[in-house]
Order: structure tokens, then sequence, then C-alpha cells
């Protein structure tokens, strides 16, 4: 009885929980949630429509193929597109590659709020962000110095970093500036 309540359940319950991977995925981009998420609920489609003309134990099978099938197609498709990472990644990226990353501040960022919008963000590219020190005003570029977990990066200001290439040519102005005459 509780099996047969199961599996005339099956394919709503399939469709339930592929729709809540699906969304989960909003909030876990990279998680490949989504990839789950639509095999279950193909199959939960499938079995429920296909219960209404298939044999319970013909229906189970060919449910339980459509997961994998879908599966496989929805991961090809996910990395064929690159659906997270913009072209040439093949996968999605963690929290460590946001380091570096360039954008641009859409909402003034403080030592406690602000937004940006990283270049490469892949689907959803707005961060909550703050800054080391001061303020940086809104369409200011910025670069990622700490991705923090991802949920809040550390920017700074990209007319503010000084690296050993900017002190080498100042250097470089300097000498050449002592050598020529005025």
């Amino acid at each position: 009885m509780v099996l047969d309540l199961a599996l005339t359940n099956l394919p709503l319950l399939l469709i339930l929980v592929g729709a809540g991977l699906i969304i989960a995925e909003a909030f876990a981009p990279g998680a490949h949630f989504f990839v789950v998420g639509v095999a279950l609920f193909a199959a939960g489609l499938v079995g429920y429509f296909g219960a209404f003309v298939l044999p319970g134990t013909v229906n189970l099978v060919l449910m339980s193929l459509i997961v994998i099938v879908a599966s496989l197609a929805t991961l090809w498709v996910y990395r064929e597109l690159d659906v997270m990472g913009g072209s040439g990644k093949a996968k999605t990226s963690d929290s460590d590659s946001l380091r570096g990353s360039t954008g641009r501040v859409t909402e003034r960022v403080t030592p406690t709020e602000g937004e940006i919008k990283l270049a490469d963000g892949g689907f959803n590219p707005y961060y909550k962000a703050r800054s080391m020190d001061g303020e940086i005003p809104e369409g200011e570029e910025v670069i990622v110095v700490d991705p923090g977990g991802g949920n809040v990066v550390t920017v700074e200001s990209v007319s503010k970093i000084r690296d050993d290439i900017d002190r080498e040519l100042e250097a470089d102005r300097e000498r050449t500036a002592e050598r020529e005459p005025n």
C-alpha cells in the first residue's frame, strides 16, 4: 500500500524536487543543482503523463532512462554553453577565483557596504562589496582584493593600486629625469 502510494505520487514528487533544485541553483550557482533538477523535472513530467498510457513498470523504467539521458544532456549543454563562466572557462568558478577580478561600482562602496558589477561575473555579475578604507564612488573601476567567500567581496579602486611595475616605471622616470639637463 505504501509502495503503491509512493509509486503513484512519484512523478509529482520528482517534478517538485526537480523544480526545487532548479530554484536552488539560483542561490548556490555552480553547485550543478540545475543539472539534477532538470533531469528529475523531466522524468517527473514523463512519468506523470506516461501514467495515463503506460503500465507502471514500463513507466518506472522510462522515468529512470529519462533521468540518465536528461542528466547527461543537461550537463553537456551546461558545459558546452558555459552557462555560468563566460566563454572559455567550461566550468563555474569558486569564490577564490574572484580575487583579481575587475569591475565597476554600481552603488557607492564604503568599508561597510556597497555593490559592484564584475566584468566577467557570469550569470549574476552583481556582488555586495566593501572597501579596504574610504569610499569608492559609483562608476569607479575596482579590483577584488579579498573574495570573502563570495558573499561580500572586498575591493580597492584600481586608481589607488601601485604594484611593482608601477614602482619600476616611476623609478625609471626619475632616473631619466636626473640624466636629462633642464
